[in-house]
């Protein structure tokens, strides 16, 4: 499959692993793992949303799915009960980071996504020397750095981040972090190695 073609479909991947579990499944150490990085090494230290206190302001993770970990790190913005509200029908603009949960204890703002659309990568990658060049030496745009437009309801997104999107706002800065289940199943994609937990980091520019 031609590169360009193959990042196109990461967001919009079939999803055929809704849910799935077998045998020996990886799933419960993955979310154990994703649990003690939120609760503990994660800046800043989050709490699960069922064990917050009543009027706290503590930073704190939400679930979904089975299972999708949620961080929106504007959330106690007092101006954000008026921004547009996310749902299942809405269109709404993203500009996104993905990593391998594998590597999440080395996410830094120099960590090279898995696949990414934002602006200020186009020139991290040419200045890190990753930009793909044809025999003539020219630039070759893998990536498109222009937000990314996706509804919730469509049946090719990832459910994880389908989960994570719905009730989010504009202008949200939010951190999904999903076991491999609700991500890519256990396909091999190549770059994305089967039964892999992700971390999708992205922003909201827009909801319609």
């Amino acid at each position: 499959m031609p590169m360009k073609k193959f990042f196109a479909i990461l967001l919009l991947f079939p999803m055929l692993w809704f849910g799935c579990s077998k045998e020996g499944d990886v799933q419960p150490e993955q979310r154990k793992r994703i649990e003690s990085f939120l609760t503990s090494s994660h800046s800043p230290r989050l709490v699960a949303e069922e064990n917050l206190e009543e009027g706290s302001s503590l930073p704190f993770y939400t679930t979904a799915g089975n299972k999708v970990y949620r961080y929106i790190e504007n959330y106690y913005d007092p101006d954000r009960v008026n921004w547009p509200k996310v749902t299942a029908s809405s269109k709404v603009a993203i500009t996104f980071r993905i990593y391998s949960f594998d590597n999440y204890t080395s996410i830094t703002d120099t960590t090279v996504p898995i696949y990414t659309n934002d602006p200020e990568w186009e020139q991290k990658l040419e200045k890190l020397g990753l930009t793909l060049k044809d025999e003539e030496g020219n630039p070759i745009g893998i990536w498109n750095f222009e937000p990314k437009v996706i509804t919730p309801a469509s049946s090719g997104i990832i459910n994880g981040l389908r989960l994570a999107l719905l009730g989010c706002r504009q202008g949200d800065h939010v951190e999904a972090y999903m076991t491999y289940n609700m991500a890519y199943g256990d396909e091999d994609l190549g770059i994305i190695e089967k039964e892999s937990p992700l971390a999708i980091f992205f922003t909201i520019n827009t909801v319609e």
